[in-house]
Parts: C-alpha cells; structure tokens; sequence
C-alpha cells in the first residue's frame, strides 16, 4: 500500500517531560500530522473505552487487558511507558487507624478512585506477594460513579469474595479518610476532572501518612528483590488505522521514543529517572545499569507479564491475555 504524504491522526497524551516534545511539536511521527493534546489520565481513559475518541493515546494497562479479554479489539499497544512507579509504597493510612505495616491492612476499610486501576492492581498485587495480605481481607470503597469510570465502560463486576461499596455522589475519599469513615487509600487523585471528586490535599497532614515510612527505600527494595519497576500507562493505537497503514504504529513508537531521547540530549534526565523512581538514595546511580524508564518490550516485557498475572488473580479478567495478542508485534523485538 502507497504512503500518503501525510497521514493526520487525533492524541492524546497526559502532560510529563517525556511526552512534552511532541505536545511542543519539537519530535514529530515521521509522515504523520499528530493533533496532539493534553489530557488527564482519568478522563482520557473513560473517553476511550467509552467513546473510542482518539487514533493515538495513554492507555491503562489494566483497562486494556479487561477490555481485550472481554473481546474489544480497538486497540493496539506500543511498549511506550510513559507512567511508572513503585505504587504500593503510595499507599496512604491514617496515623490512627492502627496500621504499621502491611499486614495490619487485613480487616481495614480501604477507599480507591475504582477498583481496577493499574495503579491499585499493582499495589494489591505486591501487597499480596510480598507481604501476604489478600484483597478479600479488605473492604473496599469506589469513589467513580459506575456510568463515569473504567469500570463502567468495560463491564467491571466485583471479583468473587470481594467486598465493595460504590459512594454516593455526595462522599469523596478523602474527607472520609480524614474522618476516619476510612483507615487507607491505595490510590488519592486530589483534582477536579470529569470523573473523581476528591479535592483535599492530604501532603503534610499530622493525621494522615505514608503505608511505609520510607517509600524511597521500600521501593529500592521491591525493585533489587524482583528487578521489576512497574508499569502503568502505555501507549495504543487505533486498529482499523494500523491494517489500512502498517506502517504507523512504528512511526508512532519511533517518536515517543525521539521525544525520550531528545529529553535526555538535554541533559535533563540523566539521572533525574533513577531519583525520581526512588531508586538512588544519593547522587550517584548506586548498583543499576539500566535507565528504569527504558521503552521497548525487552525492557518490560516481565513487568507487563506481572501486571496481567495479578488482573487474574484478582478476579478481574475473564482469561489469560498474552504480551503477544496486546501490542504490536513488530515492536515486540524493541
């Protein structure tokens, strides 16, 4: 098939200094005119799965293989990551709740934005191999109303033994964790979207801290333990564009990666990513070789194994979804 001069495609993409040269036009798809945007991540995922928006964009790893199990085929993955951390170390609890480690999670209240976020599958994910506490000996809270969540758009039904209750329009997470109406919160997003509703700014409060004292160092730890640095966003592609051209999810991968690449020419990033992931408890880059923000599916190929492995044993997917049918297969020598 003949290459058109330029192909225009609609994105999306949540604002970090990864993604800010294409936002700035500066790193361009070769033979694509991306009408590129800045979006929240919330948002951003719920008009996809609901409304299927833009050719290009962020994708919840999560949402994507709920979805792709469940038979929607709209997507294609790069192994672009434009999102990662040590999300179980970000688990906040409040200071008298009676929680001083993992394990004394099990009989708590646990509020979430929803429950099947990459971000929360990971942290129950980790929690449960490293510290042995399962989900059902939780009970959780739902701030997303059903018909303006994830969840809502690809059919999530509460796993088997798990208890969940979906606020009224009226609660939000963090006054309730304030109140002691809740004991933790695996995930707080404080900002006024289309879809959450927590607004305090829980930084700083006496009341309220951190599920390990040091994150830095927790993740330091899970990180040497296992050598996985979790992923969480990843970018897709619209299908229908990739059979009529080929050619473009390469093109797309080839500049998200020139937009990496043109961060670290700069001299911006070179050890700002190690700092940033927690990984260097001083200035130098201690015992790690590899940049932990690396794209390409060699790099991650075991942290995406991982997250699909806990979707499973959570209950959230109705089967087993490979590396191989998710992501494009040229880029799965990447």
């Amino acid at each position: 098939m003949s290459r058109p001069a330029e192909l225009e495609l609609s994105a999306a993409v949540t604002v970090n200094e990864r993604t800010q040269p294409l936002l700035d036009g500066v790193v361009k798809p070769a033979g694509i005119r991306l009408v590129i945007g800045p979006l929240g991540a919330g948002d951003m995922f719920w008009r996809q799965l609901k409304f299927a928006e833009f050719d290009v964009s962020e994708m919840s790893l999560s949402d994507l293989m709920i979805a792709t199990a469940r038979g929607n085929r709209d997507w294609v993955a790069l192994p672009v990551y434009t999102l990662r951390r040590f999300y179980h170390t970000q688990v906040l609890v409040h200071r008298d709740a009676g929680i001083a480690r993992p394990q004394d999670l099990r009989g708590k209240r646990v509020g979430v934005p929803e429950y099947q976020l990459t971000s929360i599958v990971w942290a129950r994910g980790v929690i449960r191999d490293e510290y042995d506490v399962e989900p059902r000996e939780m009970e959780w809270f739902v701030e997303r109303l059903a018909d303006a969540s994830h969840g809502g758009a690809t059919g999530f039904v509460a796993p088997p033994g798990v208890r969940i209750t979906s606020l009224g329009p009226e609660r939000n997470l963090g006054e309730m964790l304030v109140a002691r109406e809740l004991d933790a919160l695996f995930h707080y997003i404080p900002s006024h979207n289309l879809i959450d509703r927590s607004s305090l700014d829980l930084r700083g409060r006496a009341d309220v801290g951190t599920l390990f004292p040091d994150p830095a160092a927790e993740g330091r730890r899970y990180f040497r333990s296992t050598g996985v640095y979790p992923v969480n966003h990843c970018v897709v592609v619209r299908r229908t564009i990739l059979e009529r051209h080929p050619w473009v999810g390469l093109a797309v991968y080839d500049a998200f990666v020139a937009a990496k690449e043109h961060l670290d020419a700069q001299g911006r990033a070179a050890l700002q990513p190690f700092f940033s992931a927690g990984l260097l408890p001083g200035g130098t880059r201690d015992s790690l070789a590899k940049d932990p923000w690396a794209y390409g599916m060699r790099n991650s190929r075991t942290a995406v194994e991982t997250i699909e492995r806990y979707l499973f044993e959570q209950g959230l997917l109705d089967r087993r979804v490979s590396v191989d049918e998710l992501f494009l297969p040229a880029s799965l020598a990447t």
